[in-house]
C-alpha cells in the first residue's frame, strides 16, 4: 500500500516512556498539521479522510476539483463459486516425501498445484468520483492541509483576489461526507457538481443521475473483469450494489439540476452532503439513504462539525507524542520530508508521523465496519494493486500494530471479527485440505473470508504461518488490558482452534526426531537446491518454528490463567518439549532461515522473516539470550 506502511513502521522503534496518555490539545500544534503550497498532482498526494466505513481523497484543485470516494465494502463476487483446490492428505504425504528427499522442487510443484486455488482473485474498488467544476483564475495565497488533530481537511486560496475556502471531514457520528465551500466574493460559488465511476474493462459500473428533489445519484454493482490468475480469466459479477446521493444547499445561491450534474449558481456559501450505502450492510441501501438524509436535514452545520471532531478526538486525544520543536516546523510538509531526506533533522515531523498513522487508523477501522486493507480504506482502483486485499503474512497485522500500544485498542474489533469469521471457515480447509483439525488461515483473503491458498508460486503464497501470526494480535490485546472476559470468549476460543491444527501439522523430521512444519516456506524468499535452481518448500523454516512456538507459548499460558485441563493442553505441553528451535545459528553467526544452511538465492533479501521470533514477537533478548541476540544483530547488519 501506498499510504499506510511508511507512516506505520515507525511505531516498532518508539520508546514507551514517550507516550503521554489521556492528553488534551485544543489547538493543532506543528506536530498535527499536514500542509502543502500546491494541489495534488497524483493520487498518493491527496488528503485523506474517513469514518471506519467511507473515505474521501481530497486533491484541492483550482480548476476541477477531484474528491475520490472510498467504501470498504466494495467488493465484487460474494456468491462466486469458490472452487477450493482438491488437495488431499495423501497429497501432503507426497509432498513431505518429497522433501524428505530432497527433491524440494517437485515439492514446490506439488503444493501448488493441489493445494493452491488458480482463479482469479478478488480486489477492493473505488466507490467513486466527486468532480466540482469551479474553473477558478488568478489563484495565489494556496494552502492545503489536513489537520490531525481534528480530522478537517480545508484548502483555501485567493481567486481573482477574493477568499475561497473548502472544508471537508467524514463523519462518523452522522454516516457522512460533508464539505462546506465559502468564498468573499458576492455570488462567488458557481460551479457543476459531477459522480462518476471507472469503467470495468469497457463496461460501465454505475450510473449518475438526479432526482425530483434535484439530489445527485451515483448507483452501481461492484463487478470485475479483469484479473487472470495463472492463466485463467474468470470474470467476477454480482457483487456488493451501491448508491451515492449527494444533497446540495446554498446560502443565497441557486441549485439547479440537469440529467446527471448539479449546477451552483450564486451565493457566498454551499453545503453538499454526500451520504453512501451498499447490500453488504444494508438489505435496502437506498432506504438507508434516504434515512441518513434525512436525520442530516435536521442538523446545522457547526453542530455536525461540533459532532464529529467530538466523537474523533475520543480516539484522537488519548495519547501524544512530543519529541520536540524544530526549525523546520514552518515549512510545508514536503519540504520537511526533502530536508529529512537531504540529512537533516526534524524530531516534530517524526511526531506527525506518529499521530499521522493513529489517524490513519481511526479513518480506516471502527467498531462495526470492515478492517483496514491494503490501501487502509483509500483506493481509486478497479483492479488496485495486490488487489488491496487482506495479506496475513505482515500487511493486515502491521495495520494494527499501533492499536493497543498508542491506547486504539477497541479499534481492534474489526480486526477480530474478521478474524474470528477466518477461523471458522478455515476449519473446513484444515479438514478437507490437510486432514488436520483446529483452523488453517492463508496468506492473503478477501472480504467473504476464504481461507483457500491461491499462489501460482510456492515462495509467497504456501505459507502456513499466517494463522500464528494473527493470533498475537488476540494475545498482546489481552496482554494490555487483561480483560480476562476477552480471554475466555474470544481470544483462546481462536488460539485453540489455530494450535490444534498446528498440533496436527507438526510431524516428526527423522534427521534431528524434533518436530517440524512440513511443507514450510520463509514468505517471499527462496533458496538454491543441489541443481542450483531457486526453490521454498523445506522442513521447518525458521518463521514457522518460531510461529508455532509462540502459539504453543500463548495457548499454555491462557489455559493456565482460565484453569483449563484438557487432552490437547496435555498434547501440545509435550510438543512444545519436541519442536525444533525456531533460532539456529549459521557458519557466520547468522540465524538460518530455512532448516539446513542453503545457498541464498537472493542474499541480504529485503524480508527478515526469519527474525519474527525477535520481532514482533518477543522471544530474544540481550540478558535472556546473548548469544541469538547477537545473531540477530549479525542478520540485521549483514
Amino acid at each position: 500500500m501506498q499510504l499506510l506502511p511508511a507512516s506505520l513502521r515507525l511505531f516498532a522503534c518508539l520508546p514507551v516512556w514517550a507516550l503521554l496518555f489521556a492528553c488534551q490539545n485544543p489547538n493543532p500544534a506543528p506536530w498535527e498539521v499536514l500542509w502543502y503550497p500546491q494541489p495534488a498532482g497524483e493520487w498518493v498526494d491527496a488528503l485523506p479522510l474517513g469514518n471506519g466505513r467511507l473515505g474521501v481523497m481530497v486533491f484541492g484543485d483550482t480548476a476541477i476539483e477531484r474528491i475520490q470516494l472510498n467504501d470498504d465494502s466494495m467488493w465484487p463476487a460474494d456468491s462466486e463459486d469458490w472452487n477450493e483446490p482438491a488437495g488431499t492428505p495423501e497429497d501432503l504425504a507426497a509432498i513431505r516425501q518429497l522433501l524428505l528427499a530432497g527433491d524440494h522442487a517437485a515439492a514446490d510443484a506439488l503444493f501448488v498445484d493441489k493445494f493452491s486455488r488458480k482463479r482469479v482473485v478478488r480486489s477492493h474498488q473505488t466507490l467513486g468520483d466527486l468532480f466540482i467544476e469551479y474553473q477558478h483564475q488568478q489563484i495565489s495565497d494556496y494552502r492545503r492541509e489536513l489537520d490531525l488533530s481534528q480530522a478537517v481537511s480545508r484548502v483555501e486560496y485567493l481567486t481573482e483576489g477574493k477568499r475561497f475556502s473548502q472544508e471537508t471531514f467524514v463523519s462518523h457520528p452522522h454516516r457522512a461526507i460533508v464539505m462546506r465551500l465559502s468564498t468573499e466574493k458576492a455570488d462567488g460559488i458557481n460551479a457543476r457538481i459531477r459522480l462518476s465511476r471507472p469503467e470495468d474493462n469497457g463496461f460501465p459500473t454505475a450510473r449518475a443521475f438526479t432526482d425530483a428533489e434535484g439530489r445527485l445519484h451515483l448507483a452501481g454493482e461492484v463487478t470485475q473483469r479483469e484479473g487472470a490468475f495463472d492463466s485463467k480469466p474468470s470474470p467476477l459479477l454480482h457483487g456488493v450494489q451501491f448508491e451515492s446521493v449527494l444533497n446540495v444547499q446554498t446560502e443565497g445561491g441557486e441549485v439547479v439540476a440537469g440529467d446527471d450534474y448539479l449546477e451552483l449558481k450564486g451565493g457566498q456559501q454551499a453545503t453538499l452532503y454526500l451520504v453512501s450505502n451498499s447490500s453488504y450492510y444494508e438489505a435496502d441501501f437506498t432506504a438507508k439513504n434516504q434515512q441518513d438524509l434525512s436525520v442530516l436535514s435536521q442538523v446545522d452545520y457547526a453542530s455536525l462539525k461540533a459532532a464529529h471532531i467530538a466523537d474523533y478526538r475520543s480516539y484522537y486525544d488519548r495519547c501524544q507524542l512530543q519529541l520536540g520543536e524544530s526549525r523546520l516546523d514552518s515549512l510545508p510538509t514536503d519540504q520537511r520530508l526533502q530536508r529529512v531526506r537531504d540529512g537533516q533533522t526534524d524530531p516534530a515531523l517524526e511526531a506527525l508521523l506518529f499521530q499521522y498513522g493513529r489517524y490513519l487508523l481511526i479513518s480506516s477501522s471502527r467498531p462495526g465496519t470492515n478492517p483496514a486493507n491494503l490501501q487502509g480504506l483509500w483506493n481509486p482502483h478497479i483492479k488496485a494493486p495486490w488487489n488491496a486485499d487482506y495479506h496475513l503474512n505482515i500487511n493486515l497485522q502491521m495495520n494494527y500494530w499501533l492499536a493497543d500500544v498508542t491506547h486504539l485498542g477497541d479499534l481492534n474489533q474489526p480486526l477480530f471479527d474478521f478474524v474470528d469469521r477466518l477461523v471458522e471457515n478455515g476449519q473446513q480447509t484444515a479438514r478437507q485440505n490437510f486432514g488436520c483439525e483446529g483452523s488453517f488461515l492463508p496468506h492473503a483473503t478477501d472480504l467473504w473470508a476464504p481461507t483457500w491458498l491461491r499462489a501460482p508460486t510456492a515462495y509467497w503464497g504456501c505459507s502456513v504461518g499466517a494463522a500464528g501470526w494473527m493470533m498475537q494480535h488476540y494475545w498482546q490485546h489481552y496482554a494490555f488490558t487483561l480483560d480476562q472476559q476477552f480471554l475466555a470468549e474470544r481470544a483462546m476460543p481462536a488460539i485453540e482452534q489455530v494450535a490444534r491444527f498446528y498440533s496436527d501439522w507438526l510431524v516428526l523430521d527423522p534427521r534431528d526426531s524434533l518436530l517440524v512444519s512440513a511443507p514450510s516456506t520463509s514468505p517471499e524468499n527462496r533458496f538454491l537446491d543441489a541443481q542450483g535452481e531457486p526453490v521454498a518448500s523445506c522442513l521447518g523454516s525458521a518463521m514457522d518454528q518460531q510461529i508455532i512456538r509462540e502459539v504453543f507459548d500463548h495457548y499454555l499460558q491462557g489455559c493456565d490463567i482460565l484453569g483449563i485441563e484438557s487432552p490437547l493442553r496435555d498434547k501440545i505441553a509435550h510438543q512444545l518439549a519436541q519442536l525444533r528451535p525456531g533460532f539456529v545459528l549459521g557458519q557466520d553467526g547468522r540465524i538460518l532461515e530455512w532448516d539446513r544452511e542453503y545457498p541464498e538465492h537472493e542474499p541480504g533479501h529485503r524480508h527478515m522473516s526469519h527474525l519474527y521470533g525477535f520481532h514482533p514477537g518477543n522471544q530474544v533478548s540481550a540478558e535472556k539470550d546473548p548469544a541469538i541476540f547477537e545473531a540477530v544483530r549479525k542478520t540485521l547488519d549483514y
